[in-house]
């Protein structure tokens, strides 16, 4: 099952996206376009090429063939550094904070290296990313010593530190208890519902529902499903590929 999505006014388009490694193909003519302002849920089973495809989006994979274009330019070619500058944050599966600093001076490194702010302008967008992300009350707390969700939620500053108009989360609910997971996702909603675009894989499927318009799924690398996200999940193809995964 499909459903096209117009590339008018779109804020990304992906067109015949592939990436191999040596022999092994991970994406194969991966196309779809995301409308300013959407939010986009990507599922599949492990092994996917989910993460991949997020990387070749942000750049820090490249495609093997095929393009990017984010606002209208091609950047298939641009480092992340330069779309990050452009618009684009991304959160990791793994928080990866830098422990020896504090959860503001983590934030400002976003502002700085990301949106390429300096002075008050980076300290307050650093501020504000952290108010966003419900981190402003930690903001003087040693990295090192933060939680399971907390350091998400840090992943989920220094990304709009960077002041992204798209908004690309990998698995940032994973590892969290119900209750940890629906407080993130009430945050992640505020996000949509400020305008942010959003593109986000997630196994929690519970927490993609909740926020997203749109659903893909990939399998083997392909686009097997793309539309609205009750009927993506009750198609018959997308729950034979999750046979196993709990979903």
């Amino acid at each position: 099952m499909s459903e096209s999505v117009s590339t008018e006014k779109s804020l990304l388009e992906v067109n015949a996206v592939a990436k191999s490694y040596g022999a092994l193909q991970v994406l194969t003519e991966i196309n779809f376009a995301v409308p300013t302002g959407q939010a986009v849920g990507i599922v599949g089973p492990n092994g996917a090429g989910k993460s991949t495809l997020l990387s070749v989006i942000n750049g820090t994979e490249r495609a093997t063939a095929g393009s990017v274009l984010f606002d209208g330019c091609d950047v298939t070619d641009l480092g992340p550094e330069v779309r990050a500058r452009a618009g684009m944050g991304r959160t990791f599966q793994i928080p990866r904070p830098f422990t020896h600093l504090t959860v503001f001076e983590n934030a400002l490194s976003g502002a700085s290296y990301g949106a390429g702010l300096y002075g008050k302008a980076a300290d307050e967008q650093a501020l504000h990313a952290l108010e966003l992300s419900g981190m402003l009350d930690l903001a003087n707390t040693p990295a090192g010593k933060l939680p399971l969700l907390a350091r998400k939620r840090l992943e989920l500053a220094r990304a709009l530190a960077t002041r992204p108009r798209l908004l690309l989360l990998d698995e940032i609910a994973g590892g969290l208890t119900e209750a940890e997971c629906d407080s993130l996702v009430e945050t992640i909603a505020g996000l949509h519902a400020s305008g942010i675009t959003i593109i986000w894989i997630e196994h929690v499927v519970k927490a993609l529902l909740a926020v997203v318009d749109r659903l893909v799924c990939l399998a083997s690398g392909t686009l097997i499903a793309d539309g609205q996200p009750d009927a993506v999940m009750s198609s018959t193809e997308v729950r034979r590929v999750y046979l196993g995964s709990g979903i």
